[in-house]
């Protein structure tokens, strides 16, 4: 597996991340837990894309420390639901969804100090 890029753009980094979590879906098992987590799962891995565009839209301060919490707190889901999908069990598939659990948590950090930042300046 070739080693990826870091990219330091957020409104870039959760779009690939949405659309990792796509592909990773694609590739799972389709029986009945999937079945109901799968749905969950991929509105999960784009609603922190989401929501960081309306951040970067927001009208004022006060309303773009409300919608980066939004962030922060929608990725923590991605995370959930790639715990909860069942995979073939295969080393390929099982180190995506470590891959991308981590990608959800460092989300996590990301947008956590996009906070701090903006708090520190006031």
């Amino acid at each position: 597996m070739a080693e990826q890029k870091k990219i330091y753009d957020p409104e870039e980094r959760t779009a690939k991340l949405a659309e990792r979590v796509r592909d990773f879906y694609l590739k799972l098992p389709k029986n009945p837990a999937n079945n109901e987590y799968i749905p969950q799962l991929v509105r999960a891995g784009s609603s922190p894309g989401a929501n960081y565009i309306e951040a970067n839209e927001s009208i004022g301060d006060k309303d773009f420390k409300m919608k980066i919490k939004t962030c922060r707190r929608e990725s923590k889901e991605p995370a959930y639901w790639l715990r909860r999908v069942v995979t073939d069990n295969s080393k390929n598939m099982e180190d995506e969804r470590v891959a991308l659990r981590q990608e959800a948590r460092e989300f996590i950090l990301i947008f956590t100090s996009i906070l701090k930042k903006r708090e520190k300046h006031e």
